[in-house]
């Protein structure tokens, strides 16, 4: 089952938190991404690109533009339980 995504607010330093329906809240670090996936370096250069996260309507996936998304089953499995 593909977790679902309830809430999810961009951080300083390139990092979200993200609540998902189960009660599990995560810390994800999206340096890393933005280092190794070409595209996702416009959430570097583009001033402001960041704070602009948001799900989509299905709730699997964090979203920035087109071009730029977050699987929540990456962020589910990756993430830093809190």
């Amino acid at each position: 089952m593909i977790p679902r995504i309830k809430e999810v607010k961009p951080l300083d330093n390139y990092m979200l938190l993200v609540v998902f329906d189960d009660g599990k809240t995560v810390l994800y670090d999206v340096k890393e991404d933005i280092e190794t996936i070409p595209q996702y370096g416009d959430l570097k250069d583009i001033y402001g690109l960041f704070k602009q996260a948001q799900m989509d309507q299905s709730r699997t996936c964090v979203y920035w533009t087109e071009d730029i998304d977050l699987p929540s089953d990456t962020i589910y499995e990756y993430g830093v339980e809190q």
